[in-house]
């Protein structure tokens, strides 16, 4: 029919419309069947190494101090810091670059013969821009690690600094974050691909190889009475590094082989072109010195400065734990935040990355994003941005619905839970309390991970510099707050858990204000009030239940409790029919 052909003339912007509306819902569900299988894989993945990890920390508990596990903090801190300003950056560029060998398809979907060879290579292209651009984060690590090393051993507290090997811990931290860059060529061309599986291996290997190292060190230590300090967690980071690099590795060279482009840098500008083509392509000419994609070494470069503020708003609460408490005190938030931001690692981590992966590549061609020369069919793009409201959508009242039942149930099971597994030792030096604080802190973190994480994927350079403007503000406000509740009203942890709060806050009124304005500029209304649940009625009513018969058993949100067993048999008693209702 003449509707399955081209217009001639008029190039891929000649599809019809008829044509162009079932291919877009079959490119959009597998889309979203990719980001499904990547989300739940991730989450499985998360669930098994967390399972471990927790085991094994469990078992170091043992033989650590609150002072030891609150350096341990600091090290671990200085370890995510180097990744996280040596590859953040570049990673959201990398999600952000499309795929330069979609454009041979006919309007019935079918590649056209002629350009079968021109999309292979230009698939080539991409994986070897990906490959480029990620060896960058090498040299930003190298830098990183030594600007940072030095900062920490200059302005570490005398308490810190007496530690056992610490400056040896120190660099064996430094050499593991280099190693797991070593990593990043193979995993950014991976997940460029939607290759979920070798991360799961990896990560798998990689939290296996950590906990092992890392509990073998310490009770080596322990056996031979000597104090190694925070050496151990360092050795196990190594480890974890050398799991992730040599799996990675592993897949990253068979695709490369499989697929023609190399791991290590290589040239795909006009002279690399030049050897495979009589003509060199126009789009050849956008790779800076022949090596980066100048569009996503452009976007990397604005995402920089936006990379800063938000990784010390991330890490913020360590910070200032660091600076206006002691090793103690920093222990003892640490144990709880571990706790505390469990399920946000298990499950809303996962799938804010998937999230963000999705949505790059769904709005990609939106009205609001794309330029002439790149824009679709119009209708295509305006069911594409309806798709993403519906998704959104239900990823916020996902959470929404799961929140209600940790804001009820976590601040009186949680303590419990911790007084058993890590002790009464550490439960009664204020853990417990701080974890059910935190309880209500979680739902502001999921929910403010995902609305970042859509903005992220849609945002303009320009809204990426306004976006960076306002997390300035608020990283002031959240300084602000933090002071008042540490030096002022003297919380303590518990106080800074507020200020982290009422940081969160301000970051999803900014998020929500960006989301309402994209759908707007794109002639659909996002509708806030259809996230709030049908049930919140019923919620009203279970939560009175549930907190009336908590309140009957003597059982008290964070408090020491004295039979613990009986308590938290009360609490889940209660908790399941209440779940059940919800």
């Amino acid at each position: 029919m003449a509707s399955q052909h081209k217009i001639p003339g008029n190039g891929s912007r000649g599809k019809a419309t008829a044509s162009s509306s079932p291919i877009a819902t079959r490119e959009a569900a597998e889309k979203t069947g990719s980001a499904v299988r990547g989300a739940s894989l991730l989450i499985v993945l998360q669930v098994a190494s967390r399972a471990i990890t927790f085991v094994a920390n469990q078992l170091l508990l043992r033989f650590l101090t609150a002072q030891l596990l609150g350096i341990s903090a600091q090290l671990e801190v200085y370890y995510l810091s180097v990744l996280f300003f040596a590859r953040e950056s570049l990673r959201v560029a990398v999600q952000r670059q499309g795929t330069s060998g979609d454009d041979g398809d006919d309007g019935d979907g079918a590649k056209d013969p002629k350009q079968g060879g021109e999309n292979q290579a230009a698939n080539v292209t991409d994986s070897q821009s990906v490959v480029n651009i990620a060896h960058l984060s090498l040299g930003l690590g190298l830098a990183s690690s030594l600007g940072l090393g030095w900062a920490y051993l200059r302005y570490v507290d005398a308490a810190a600094a007496s530690t056992p090997y610490l400056d040896t811990a120190l660099r064996i931290y430094a050499i593991a974050a280099l190693v797991e860059l070593l990593s990043e060529p193979a995993f950014v061309v991976l997940q460029h691909r939607l290759r979920f599986g070798p991360r799961a291996a990896a990560e798998s290997i990689a939290t296996f190889l950590r906990c092992l190292i890392t509990f073998g060190a310490a009770n080596w230590g322990w056996k031979q009475s000597l104090d190694l300090g925070v050496l151990p967690f360092a050795l196990g980071q190594l480890a974890y590094g050398v799991g992730l690099l040599a799996v990675y590795l592993w897949y990253g060279s068979g695709l490369a082989k499989s697929e023609g482009f190399s791991l290590f840098p290589r040239r795909v500008g006009r002279d690399a072109a030049s050897e495979t083509t009589e003509k060199p392509s126009v789009k050849n000419e956008r790779y800076a010195l022949g090596y980066f994609f100048t569009p996503t070494l452009q976007l990397a470069s604005s995402l920089m400065a936006q990379s800063l503020v938000k990784h010390v708003l991330t890490q913020g609460d360590t910070f200032l734990v660091s600076i206006l408490s002691d090793p103690r005190s920093q222990g003892v938030y640490a144990l709880a935040n571990n706790y505390g931001s469990l399920l946000a690692r298990l499950v809303f981590q996962p799938i804010e990355e998937s999230s963000r992966n999705y949505f790059s590549k769904l709005l990609s061609s939106s009205p609001a994003s794309a330029t002439e020369e790149q824009s679709q069919d119009k209708a295509t793009a305006k069911a594409q941005v309806h798709k993403a409201r519906a998704d959104l959508q239900a990823l916020l009242k996902f959470y929404i619905l799961l929140s209600l039942v940790v804001v009820s149930v976590g601040p009186y099971a949680a303590p419990l839970l911790v007084q058993i597994v890590a002790g009464p030792r550490w439960s009664g030096s204020g853990a417990g309390a701080v974890l059910a604080r935190y309880c209500l802190y979680i739902p502001l973190l999921a929910v403010n991970g995902v609305a970042e994480a859509f903005v992220s994927s849609v945002a303009t350079k320009s809204e990426v510099h306004r976006q960076s403007l306002w997390m300035g503000v608020f990283s002031l406000a959240f300084a602000a707050a933090g002071f008042v509740s540490l030096r002022i009203l003297d919380l303590g942890a518990v106080g800074l858990v507020y200020a982290n709060a009422i940081n969160m806050v301000c970051r999803i009124i900014w998020s929500g204000a960006f989301i309402s304005d994209y759908f707007r500029r794109n002639n659909v209304e996002f509708g806030w009030g259809e996230l709030i649940p049908n049930v919140t009625a019923l919620y009203v009513m279970g939560t009175a239940m549930l907190r009336g018969i908590l309140s009957r058993a003597g059982i008290s949100a964070g408090d020491v409790s004295s039979h613990v067993f009986k308590d938290l048999v009360v609490v889940g008693a209660a908790a399941v029919p209440y779940v059940g209702l919800m």
